[in-house]
């Protein structure tokens, strides 16, 4: 098939997910076109089968702005009749579905068929501003077909669009030959020399992660045992997240190392994931620390349960609950024969229900479904 995928290229689950779709596509022999504001952050390289087609907004003194959702509606549009693309998958409501739907007018009579994926903050935070919603409904009911990454998701869509039309779940899902367990990793001797235990927190940083949080859990821990805490990404909270960090003396056993395109090292590196996120659609670094052996301790909030088990694969307690996480934490860590079932438990789930080969079949089965019908 010919399938033109859009995405935001910024880090991020949403794009992390569009990427590795697009690229395992290819690998099975479809064309897949990138029309993207940029590279894709995890794209990288030359790939067979795959063509980035980069927007390009117009700049003209009248304009306050460059009109960017504009010109990725007419890029869409180009794209779909130069190649004769079959799908045009979308990651994101807005504003990739809406000017999917602009493209589809623009070509009039075109076999072409839009896939929209709800990935979550398009849902649970754009549709709370009352200048987008309309746009926003507007997008998935005119879509073709509407995915979300979780039961939850669908769940949220439904009641805050009051749509009944079909929201398939397809899961996120991750690629367990890179995302694995490795023995005696090299990259623990870069963080905890001493061998102490290490904590990862990887997120965009913004106030629904509650990044504060990671370093009070992580605070309850080092008071206990020897511990460091790894910190990646960038955002809004960041001066927060440092700040937190000066305020409780972790400054030496904290590492701040800002956004990082490849990070399956430091999953293998690392002894417990920390996620105690507000609102999570799915929760994809939860997913990849479990493909790599590292059990999560996180919140209960939106999709996370569905994919880390409690008890499990690891511990889940309410939103801003620190003291409950930081014990579960210490529960894992200081129990050898416990932290290894939860170990194991963790990549076997990763294995068993979100191997990426599955999720890009039910994806291929969703695409031919479309095209079959006309």
């Amino acid at each position: 098939m010919r399938i033109g995928i859009s995405c935001y290229p910024t880090h991020g689950g949403s794009g992390a997910v569009a990427t590795e779709l697009g690229k395992a596509l290819a690998d099975r022999g479809h064309q897949v076109h990138f029309i993207v504001a940029g590279v894709p952050f995890r794209l990288g390289g030359f790939h067979h089968n795959i063509t980035v087609h980069e927007v390009e907004t117009v700049s003209y003194p009248v304009l306050r702005t460059p009109p960017y959702d504009f010109s990725l509606a007419a890029a869409m549009a180009d794209t779909a009749v130069r190649f004769r693309l079959d799908i045009l998958h979308v990651h994101y409501a807005f504003p990739f579905a809406v000017c999917a739907h602009l493209a589809k007018e623009m070509i009039g009579p075109h076999p072409l068929k839009v896939v929209t994926t709800l990935h979550g903050t398009d849902v649970t935070v754009l549709a709370q501003d009352k200048s987008l919603y309309r746009l926003i409904k507007l997008g998935i009911e005119r879509s073709d077909a509407v995915t979300a990454v979780s039961q939850s998701l669908v769940r949220q869509t439904r009641e805050l669009f009051h749509v009944d039309r079909d929201i398939v779940c397809v899961y996120n899902f991750v690629n367990t030959k890179v995302f694995r367990p490795v023995p005696n990793s090299p990259v623990r001797r870069c963080f905890a020399p001493g061998n102490e235990k290490i904590l990862l927190h990887i997120s965009n940083f913004r106030a629904v992660k509650r990044v504060p949080d990671v370093v009070r859990v992580f605070r309850q821990v080092r008071d206990v045992m020897p511990a460091k805490l790894v910190l990646v990404g960038e955002g809004p909270d960041s001066g927060a997240a440092r700040e937190a960090v000066e305020a409780l003396g972790l400054t030496d056993d904290v590492y701040f190392l800002g956004r990082q395109d490849e990070v399956a090292d430091l999953f293998a590196a690392a002894d417990l994931f920390l996620l105690p996120s507000e609102k999570e659609s799915f929760g994809l670094v939860a997913l990849e620390a479990m493909a790599s052996g590292v059990p999560v301790v996180g919140s209960n909030a939106g999709g996370i349960p569905e994919v880390v088990r409690d008890g499990e694969t690891g511990f889940l307690a309410p939103v801003g609950d620190v003291d409950t996480m930081a014990r579960r934490a210490l529960e894992l860590l200081s129990d050898p024969l416990l932290y290894q079932r939860f170990s194991r438990r963790a990549r076997e789930r990763a294995v068993t229900h979100f191997d990426q080969p599955e999720k890009v079949s039910e994806y291929e089965s969703l695409y031919r479904a479309l095209v079959a019908h006309g």
